[in-house]
């Protein structure tokens, strides 16, 4: 790989790690599901009119929008906001690797090798020693909902799979577009009108800033830039610089929240990383990225499972939570 474009792949996945932070600070300013809909708003408008229109059926941009948006953003932004710490959110959400191979080898009967099995095996070894850490340290419910998330990142993958769009970034467009709406919905009946109607009347460049980072650095320049080099480089060379995205998470949260990295949390980082490795990258061909039907993801960020790159592709009681 090019040092350039070394250096794009290094800072992609900076970008998607960093947005576990900035989802934080956007907590501060929003009620989750709120915010949720303002950054698929930001992402899909005005890109939308741009790029053209997604080159597969309406009804995977529908079924992918309502899983990845609304149900795996939407339960992240819920767990994050019930006291799930950013970098452990970064880390944790990696397992979303297990769920998609356990189900594509369910839904798409694609049995996982003797290595891939074991790579599953480690990183679920992770989130155990990752649910003891926090079940000591934290709400669990915050972690339970981070791995419900992990769950529906794993559908979305396999429907993206399915659906095989040949341009990530476009197809993303689109996908933003369709959570939009019924995020706007269930905030109105959870979060309640006058909490949606202080957070927008107390706007400011704070909340601006953290909407429209998780909207275009984490989504369109993430996704654009991971698209250009899966264009570019097979996938082989590509998909393991995803796994710095929990490095830069855990990083930047402890640099900027001040969170606290405990021994078994460190510990619950290697198994995690080093099982969605094995799970991830065992399987992947030596082929040109052009056959790939989409990219990793994280942020909306981090590898998918499986043979081919995936679509992934991320504090109240706040006080409490200042970890």
């Amino acid at each position: 790989m090019r040092p350039a474009h070394l250096a794009l792949a290094v800072l992609t996945a900076a970008v998607w790690g960093v947005n576990f932070v900035v989802i934080e600070i956007g907590l501060d300013h929003f009620p989750p599901l709120l915010f949720c809909a303002l950054r698929f708003a930001a992402a899909a408008f005005p890109a939308i009119f741009f790029v053209g229109r997604p080159q597969v059926g309406l009804r995977w941009v529908v079924a992918v929008g309502l899983v990845l948006g609304v149900a795996k953003f939407g339960t992240l932004f819920i767990g994050m906001e019930q006291g799930m710490p950013a970098g452990l959110a970064s880390l944790v959400l990696q397992v979303q690797a297990v769920f998609t191979a356990l189900i594509a080898a369910v839904v798409l009967g694609e049995r996982p090798g003797p290595v891939r099995v074991l790579g599953m095996a480690v990183a679920l070894a992770g989130i155990a020693v990752a649910a003891v850490d926090e079940g000591a340290s934290g709400p669990v419910l915050g972690f339970t909902l981070c791995v419900a998330a992990a769950v529906c990142w794993g559908v979305s993958n396999v429907v993206t799979r399915r659906a095989a769009p040949p341009d990530a970034l476009r197809f993303m467009v689109w996908v933003s577009a369709v959570p939009v709406l019924p995020l706007l919905g269930l905030s109105l009946i959870f979060e309640g009108p006058s909490a949606d109607r202080a957070a927008l009347a107390a706007l400011d460049w704070g909340g601006v800033g953290a909407i429209l980072y998780v909207a275009w650095a984490t989504t369109l320049l993430g996704f654009g830039v991971w698209g250009f080099l899966l264009r570019t480089y097979d996938a082989s060379a590509v998909a393991p610089f995803s796994l710095l995205v929990p490095v830069f998470g855990m990083s930047s949260a402890a640099l900027v929240l001040g969170e606290e990295v405990s021994p078994l949390r460190w510990l619950a980082a290697v198994l995690l990383v080093g099982g969605v490795a094995l799970t991830s990258l065992s399987g992947l061909r030596l082929r040109r990225p052009a056959q790939a039907p989409a990219t990793p993801a994280p942020s909306v960020a981090s590898a998918g499972a499986g043979h081919r790159p995936e679509i992934t592709g991320t504090a109240t009681g706040r006080e409490a939570r200042t970890r």
